[in-house]
């Protein structure tokens, strides 16, 4: 008679270890909301309406629950979370099959903090998963300085980092887009900048925002090209690798030619452009010599 007794007990277990299981290994998308410290959950035992509660989620990620104690729920979805109740009350040997089901009465992690290079740096309000594209336009959109490379912080208190590359082909950036779920982090970072300087039609600094990629003659277009008294032969790459800098001949009239491959620049390298002197009094020379003719010509008049 014992034994009668106790095999339907275990396949009650059974089945409830089963159901447990499958409902953890079939892979189902992540919800767009997931619980996080102080949103507000109500809990609901079926049966068992003394053990039906509504609590606050604590700073540290715990739920106080009737009976069976703290239970992290941070970082969960609520079917996950009413997974993980179920099982403590079952563990602690005080429901044989519960079934729990969690709601979250009151948000209190909905905004995403967009940070860097865009337009209006804050908390942005959203209340279920939009695009990265979605959650930029909302901030404002992109500076003229942007990198086009973002880091994504993951919300939930599992610290996940995702690199996410934006580029400026409007269809590749929407098809390379992702999802953003409230309490995420989005860090847009400054882009590079290459300094063009010396003999060049408009010296300065130039955002490296062509996918984050310039080359030598990109950079140099960019500066009007360089002058006529500038002395191609003699042109210099500075690179700034992490406060040594390194300089070396940079064979600019060779690129320009199609004898050399065009270069990729790196963040904060300087391309120098020296003057010609012999060019320059030549120019001078030709100009007082243009100069004397044109009086001599007027003066015959």
């Amino acid at each position: 008679m014992h034994k009668a007794r106790t095999f339907p007990c275990l396949v009650g277990v059974l089945l409830f270890w089963c159901s447990l299981s499958s409902a953890q290994t079939t892979e189902t998308p992540r919800e767009s909301l997931v619980i996080g410290p102080g949103d507000l959950l109500r809990v609901t035992v079926l049966g068992e309406s003394e053990l039906s509660q509504t609590v606050r989620v604590r700073d540290s990620g715990y739920a106080a629950m009737l009976l069976i104690g703290d239970v992290e729920v941070r970082g969960l979805s609520t079917s996950e979370a009413s997974t993980v109740i179920a099982r403590k009350y079952f563990d602690q040997q005080l429901l044989k099959h519960p079934e729990v089901s969690v709601f979250i009465e009151e948000y209190a992690t909905q905004a995403v903090s967009v940070l860097g290079q865009v337009a209006k740096p804050g908390p942005v309000s959203i209340s279920t998963a939009r695009t990265l594209v979605d959650v930029l336009a909302l901030a404002g959109g992109l500076t003229d300085v942007a990198d086009r490379h973002i880091t994504v912080e993951r919300g939930g208190g599992k610290r996940e980092v995702t690199q996410v590359f934006l580029s400026n082909k409007a269809e590749d950036a929407l098809n390379a887009d992702i999802l953003i779920y409230p309490g995420d982090k989005i860090l847009v970072p400054k882009a590079g900048i290459v300094y063009v300087l010396g003999d060049v039609g408009r010296p300065g600094g130039y955002v490296m925002q062509n996918d984050s990629r310039l080359t030598v003659l990109e950079a140099i277009a960019m500066a009007a090209g360089v002058n006529k008294t500038a002395s191609e032969a003699h042109v210099r790459l500075i690179h700034n690798s992490n406060g040594q800098f390194r300089e070396r001949d940079l064979p600019l009239k060779d690129i320009e030619h199609g004898k050399v491959p065009d270069e990729l620049l790196q963040a904060n390298d300087v391309i120098y452009v020296p003057l010609s002197f012999g060019k320059n009094i030549m120019m001078a020379t030709n100009s007082i010599v243009a100069s004397t003719s044109s009086a001599l010509i007027y003066a015959g008049h």
